[in-house]
């Protein structure tokens, strides 16, 4: 029995995908320009994309066309249950919590980098006032990492501190540039003030359409994104920032060892 004409042409498409024709990243022809080849409706050219897509070979991208699927290995990350591995370290970014993120990347056989941090004063409202236990509308720095695993976006992060820590003297939290001892640590050696320990708490939803654009997601809102919140804590049990974290779903993966556990045998792999 022959295949509907759909099937064909995504049968056609898939053969070329797999044998690199159609390269990872590549755009497909125009719906008009497989119309004309396969000399096919535009009902029967779409059924087509539905297929690849369900497939997970192709994705759309609102405004630009359909493009082959980039694979991309993922990438584990430790979550610690207690302070000792970063304790003195934490910040977004290479320096500091970035430095044991780097580390752990470099480890699996990998290469990080960063963006420089963008800045912004901006009001706290909802959870990051929440989190921070300010009043709405009180003062806020945050700082805004894009971060990259051997050149692919990889994470988000955006920290916020309460501007009482650069009235103080924290002036550096303000300015483009990454701490490369780590944001905890110059608030440590420049205030006296010691993160002593953290809470996360971690989410799924569906990207944002700058999320999705910047980890070139599919349109549809097929592959979601975890969301992580960590705030940390001084010795006196006061917020001293908050880092909210984004991954995409398709390319992070995350593990917590307990106790004496042996180590992961897919990070050594790769995912």
């Amino acid at each position: 029995m022959t295949d509907p004409m759909y099937r064909q042409i995504a049968e056609d498409l898939r053969a070329r995908i797999e044998s690199g024709a159609l390269a990872p990243g590549g755009q497909l022809p125009t719906e008009l320009e497989l119309r004309e080849r396969y000399e096919a409706s535009r009902n029967t050219v779409r059924d087509a994309m539905k297929w690849l897509m369900n497939l997970g070979l192709v994705e759309t991208r609102p405004g630009q066309g359909t493009f082959v699927v980039e694979k991309v290995d993922p990438f584990t990350t430790a979550l610690f249950t207690d302070v000792t591995p970063l304790s003195s370290d934490q910040e977004t970014g290479l320096g500091g919590e970035g430095i044991a993120y780097a580390v752990e990347v470099s480890a699996q056989g990998r290469r990080a980098t960063d963006s420089v941090p963008r800045i912004e004063i901006q009001q706290a409202n909802g959870v990051i006032a929440d989190e921070l236990r300010l009043s709405e509308g009180s003062m806020v720095v945050s700082r805004h990492q894009q971060r990259f695993i051997d050149g692919t976006p990889y994470s988000l992060q955006t920290t916020f501190y309460p501007m009482r820590l650069v009235e103080e003297g924290a002036v550096r939290l303000i300015q483009a540039e990454n701490l490369q001892a780590g944001a905890i640590r110059y608030l440590e050696e420049t205030l006296g003030v010691k993160q002593v320990g953290w809470r996360d708490r971690i989410t799924v939803r569906a990207p944002d359409a700058t999320e999705a654009a910047f980890f070139r997601l599919p349109g549809d809102g097929r592959i979601a994104v975890f969301e992580t919140l960590r705030t940390g804590y001084d010795r006196s049990g006061q917020p001293l920032r908050l880092t909210i974290s984004v991954y995409p779903a398709d390319r992070n993966q995350f593990v917590i060892n307990v106790g004496p556990a042996p180590d992961d045998p897919s990070s050594e792999r790769g995912g």
